[in-house]
């Protein structure tokens, strides 16, 4: 079973970001890996314990990217591939996800799994958009994945509840938090993740697609207006006193 496991470097959450032109100003972040992609690192491993095989991270960005390879092997993966884009934008989802299809293609996985978003732009398109151009059939937020020979069973998160989703292989999915519980790399595994190889490829070696999407500027979102109590001496009061508020200041209706 070989299964390839689509991994992002964001800023840690508890980073404070500072905005330059058209990106983020990079002094003093701290990168880490995108939270749900750790559950598919986990799911990973998982079948390759059970199943044998192996489990391959891919990851796009500049050479920081590298880092987040690391953090897999450190977990348990077998082979990393850095895609590398020095230039790379976050927000070009269909860039990213060409190239990463170019890279599946040529190896031929039986199954590909990320996490259901990156915690930096929050798309959840990368997985999915992956799987229509490999032409594969994907499912979305699993809560539980289960093989059997050349099918897959995923229980999927829906609103209210879950559904169970029958698919054969080849297959993407996409790991909601409760798929696992991610293991931590040992120190014996940090140790060993630093000399590990890393294969580079370039977007020449992948077919060289174009950039789609271009950032033209960037800016902190406008600050909260904040609140406002109404004072009334009962309901018909507070009605009235809200209905003029929003007919004369807030001039909505």
């Amino acid at each position: 079973m070989k299964v390839v496991v689509l991994v992002k470097q964001v800023p840690d959450t508890e980073t404070s970001i500072k905005l330059g032109d058209k990106s983020i100003n990079e002094a003093g972040i701290k990168w880490i890996i995108s939270p749900y992609d750790e559950f598919a690192i986990e799911e990973g491993i998982k079948i390759r314990e059970k199943n044998g095989g192996e489990v391959i991270a891919v990851t796009v960005g500049p050479d920081r990217a590298q880092e987040v390879l690391r953090t897999a092997y450190a977990m348990g993966v077998d082979n990393a591939i850095h895609i590398k884009v020095d230039s790379y934008n976050t927000f070009d989802t269909a860039y990213t996800s060409e190239l990463l299809a170019s890279f599946i293609s040529s190896i031929s996985p039986d199954l590909v799994i990320s996490g259901r978003q990156s915690i930096d732009t929050d798309s959840s398109q990368v997985g999915v958009q992956v799987a229509e151009r490999l032409g594969w059939g994907h499912v979305s937020l699993a809560l539980k994945l289960e093989l059997n020979g050349t099918s897959a069973k995923v229980t999927r998160e829906i609103e209210g509840g879950t559904a169970i989703v029958e698919s054969s292989l080849p297959l993407v999915v996409t790991a909601q938090k409760g798929l696992n519980e991610p293991r931590y790399p040992s120190l014996k595994g940090i140790m060993t993740a630093k000399k590990k190889p890393i294969t580079t490829k370039l977007p020449a070696d992948l077919g060289n697609p174009e950039a789609k999407v271009e950032v033209t500027s960037m800016e902190p979102p406008p600050a909260r207006i904040p609140g406002r109590k109404l004072d009334a001496a009962d309901a018909d009061g507070f009605a009235q006193t809200l209905v003029k508020a929003l007919r004369e200041e807030a001039k909505v209706i």
